[in-house]
């Protein structure tokens, strides 16, 4: 006989159902999801298997974010329940939902607990091993990190919504100077929002702005002289506005700044931590072996995959990141075109991606695959492209981890080189 313990968790409860494989419901209960509420589970899980001697005993949960990590890290490592090899395991709450639907349209914690237990008494999933403690604390660094990075993109479209306001003809000049420098130039920010009016930059000699412009940027222009004439243009171009809108948008831009410099400055202190971490796990030197993948893009794919043990396969794996494409065919019809799913761990995609963009521009292998997959369809070409080349990319990921191996070129780059 078997026991599935079923939790339904709560940010304040832990919903416990104890289920035998012949469907025989022992107890339901519910306990406070704290130290003390997850004590008591232990507790009449040891009681249990001393009173029936189950040859096999699984305690299961949804994932539910932070409010699950805590109580499944406490029973996957105590001590007890590890002596008598009971698993834990945090499962897909889709999977769950969608058991659940076949029998009943009713919802509460006691019933979702009881589906849970009868959702695993199936023994239809595959017990994911809890990640390591390591791995926990890289995550909390690398999602902050991501979502930071969400926080700043905003606050930047926002600056240049405000800039445009200023001087609505800046981006476009600046993206006609073969790319040279951005609005996002410590330079081009500090000269648009402290030092200058509009007036002073488009109206002063232009030898007085280039030595400006040299003096600021430390002499990294490469062609200063036609940066100047850009921006003189641009502000001799733009609208003009009235004192009071002016110095309104002045505020507001100083005020963007100063929370970009900011973003800026908690980002690199997390990248400082993550290195430091990285240098405790090992997998992390089989990622950090590919060219072009650094420490945060290691970091932020290693947090979420965990051990790869956790993963069947490398389609598994890419399945988990929403890397994957549904089939979608019904008789002798099978639809041509599917988007891409996105339903897996958005954080470890964004990583993937990201990583693989930098590796495309590192590795021929990848580069090639992008330019085909880009040259295949005339719509939404990069996107469809850098997903393929992702998907790609996450069979190099698995097989490096499962085998603990470093990268080492294709013969045929080797011999391109």
């Amino acid at each position: 006989m078997k026991l599935f313990i079923g939790l339904d968790v709560s940010s304040t409860n832990l919903d416990a159902c104890f289920l035998t494989s012949e469907s025989t419901i022992l107890l339901e209960t519910s306990v406070s999801n704290d130290l003390t509420g997850a004590c008591e589970i232990r507790e009449l899980t040891l009681d249990y298997i001393k009173q029936f001697a189950f040859s096999r005993v699984v305690i299961g949960m949804e994932a539910t974010g932070q409010y699950s990590s805590l109580p499944a890290l406490f029973f996957h490592e105590d001590e007890a329940l590890r002596s008598h090899g009971v698993e834990t395991t945090v499962e897909n709450p889709r999977n769950i939902h969608r058991f659940m639907k076949v029998f009943t349209e009713d919802k509460n914690d006691r019933l979702d607990a009881f589906h849970i237990a009868d959702y695993l008494r199936l023994e239809r999933f595959n017990t994911s091993p809890i990640k390591e403690e390591q791995y926990i604390a890289l995550q909390s660094l690398t999602r902050t990190r991501f979502n930071l990075i969400q926080d700043m993109t905003r606050t930047k479209q926002h600056f240049l919504n405000i800039l445009y306001m200023k001087c609505n003809v800046l981006q476009r000049e600046l993206k006609s100077d073969n790319g040279s420098t951005s609005v996002f130039s410590a330079t081009i920010i500090e000269l648009f929002t402290t030092d200058y009016t509009l007036d002073e930059i488009g109206y002063m000699p232009l030898e007085q702005l280039i030595g400006i412009l040299q003096e600021k940027g430390r002499g990294r222009f490469r062609e200063p002289k036609n940066l100047a004439e850009r921006l003189q243009k641009a502000v001799r171009s733009s609208y003009r506005l009235s004192k009071t809108v002016q110095d309104s948008i002045d505020s507001v831009l100083a005020s963007q700044v100063r929370i970009i410099r900011t973003y800026q400055e908690e980002i690199k202190a997390l990248d400082k931590a993550v290195v430091d971490i990285l240098e405790v796990i090992p997998e992390s030197k089989s990622l950090l072996s590919i060219p072009g993948i650094g420490p945060v893009y290691t970091a932020g794919i290693l947090a979420e995959v965990g051990q790869i043990g956790r993963f069947a396969s490398q389609a598994k794996l890419a399945k988990y990141a929403g890397l994957y494409w549904p089939k979608n065919q019904s008789g002798h019809f099978e639809k041509e075109s599917t988007p891409l799913s996105k339903q897996g761990n958005r954080y470890l995609r964004y990583y993937l991606i990201e990583a693989t963009n930098s590796v495309k521009r590192r590795l021929p292998e990848y580069s090639e695959y992008y330019e085909k997959k880009f040259q295949e369809v005339p719509k939404y070409q990069h996107k469809r492209a850098l997903a393929l080349t992702a998907r790609k990319f996450v069979r190099l990921v698995d097989k490096l981890l499962r085998d603990h191996q470093l990268y080492t070129p294709p013969r045929r780059s080797i011999e391109h080189s």
